[in-house]
């Protein structure tokens, strides 16, 4: 059961956006440069949802924990920055029902505000170039703060930005890392169930509800 909230910060990667088209193409060229293995949209779809450096370590290795050798994560990483750097918002897209959740946020008179692990410099051009940027009086990324989830500091730090109290706050994500993130900060908690969770069912996580669409919000807000 969720109760109506006064403001709502959504995550980015997995529920917003579909960003993994982007990130296997910058993954796979990596590989090709340094002469390994490609290694498919599939495995980057397990792999995303704790920033890209973690991605291109768990690229190296070819499994979600564990740790490459420094020297070949010191080349990858830079090759892996310069390819996402031009390929952001290339094959990119929002999720179904995403414009007509914004616009249902936004004509509710909702506070929005945006919160991902993804860097500034990726996550600012992303949203523009999606037509969703200026949707969000506050965009916190990665490098933000001090902290990223599933640390709650960033969501505190919207709530304070909006001046609302974090248990008239809502999450709006697709991972354990978003339900973990929003029950330290005391936010209510709502996934959507087509994100990125490392192949396992977000229903595990028990977040207070679980959609599958941002079309649904006003069905469940109301």
């Amino acid at each position: 059961m969720v109760s109506k909230p006064k403001m709502v910060l959504i995550d980015v990667d997995g529920t917003l956006v579909d960003s993994v088209p982007d990130l296997a193409f910058c993954v796979d060229e990596m590989m090709t440069q340094l002469g390994l293995p490609v290694r498919g949209e599939d495995a980057v779809r397990n792999w995303v949802g704790n920033g890209v450096e973690r991605l291109v370590r768990r690229a190296l290795i070819n499994q979600l924990e564990g740790e490459p050798e420094d020297a070949l994560f010191e080349k990858a990483y830079p090759i892996f920055l310069d390819l996402y750097a031009e390929n952001t918002s290339k094959r990119s897209v929002l999720y179904p029902g995403v414009r007509e959740g914004l616009d249902y946020l936004k004509s509710a008179g909702y506070q929005l505000g945006c919160v991902t692990n993804k860097a500034s410099q990726f996550t600012l051009p992303l949203l523009k170039d999606l037509g969703v940027h200026d949707e969000f009086a506050i965009i916190i990324c990665g490098d933000t703060l001090e902290q990223k989830k599933p640390h709650p500091l960033p969501l505190l730090h919207a709530a304070e930005f909006f001046g609302v109290k974090p248990e008239q706050s809502l999450m709006l994500g697709d991972s354990m890392s978003d339900v973990k993130a929003a029950r330290a900060a005391g936010f209510q908690i709502v996934c959507m169930s087509y994100g990125y969770n490392h192949g396992a069912d977000i229903r595990d996580s028990n977040p207070d509800a679980v959609i599958d669409s941002m079309a649904e919000l006003q069905g469940i807000l109301e």
